[in-house]
Parts: structure tokens; sequence; C-alpha cells
């Protein structure tokens, strides 16, 4: 099941995370709390599954939080310019 067949649209996952200067040091972390998005992805990128990081470690959270993370990071690579380095002839 996508996120679109459960009611959530792009607009709610980004509304679920903000950036405030004044919280977390800049840092983007889920609305209404002090939990930084890249700590959400650091336990999805060592196996544990949203399930058990919302069961055992931030229980305040929403498998919705942890999918908003997921598009964050996603948008965030999306959305940027690269411009690849030339190697310098050896």
């Amino acid at each position: 099941m996508n996120l679109v067949d459960r009611g959530d649209s792009m607009d709610n996952l980004t509304e679920r995370i903000v950036v405030d200067p004044n919280i977390c040091h800049g840092q983007p972390c889920i609305k209404d709390t002090r939990i930084m998005v890249y700590l959400i992805l650091e336990l999805l990128e060592t196996g544990i599954t949203p399930e058990r990081i919302i069961q055992e470690y931030y229980p305040r959270l929403t498998r919705q939080d942890v999918e908003a993370c997921l598009h964050y990071a996603a948008s965030l690579i999306r959305d940027t310019e690269y411009i690849p380095f030339e190697t310098a002839p050896q």
C-alpha cells in the first residue's frame, strides 16, 4: 500500500518535518519533537523496521513520521543539482 492509498499526501509528509535554527541547531526534526531526521534514517539503515523504531526507540512517533523522514531525504537528493568533478590527469 502506498502513501496515497492511505490518504497521506506528499504535502502532509513534508509538513511533518521542520527546520528551525532554534531547535537542535537547525537540524531537520520531526514536528513537535526533538527527534532529528538523521537519527531515524540511521536506524533504518541498520535494518531496523519502522515498527520497531516506534515500539523500542521512539514510541511517540507514527509510521507516517518515519515515512516523512524517508520522503524528506529523497526530496533533498532529488532536488539537488550535481556537478561532476573532472579528475586530474595522473
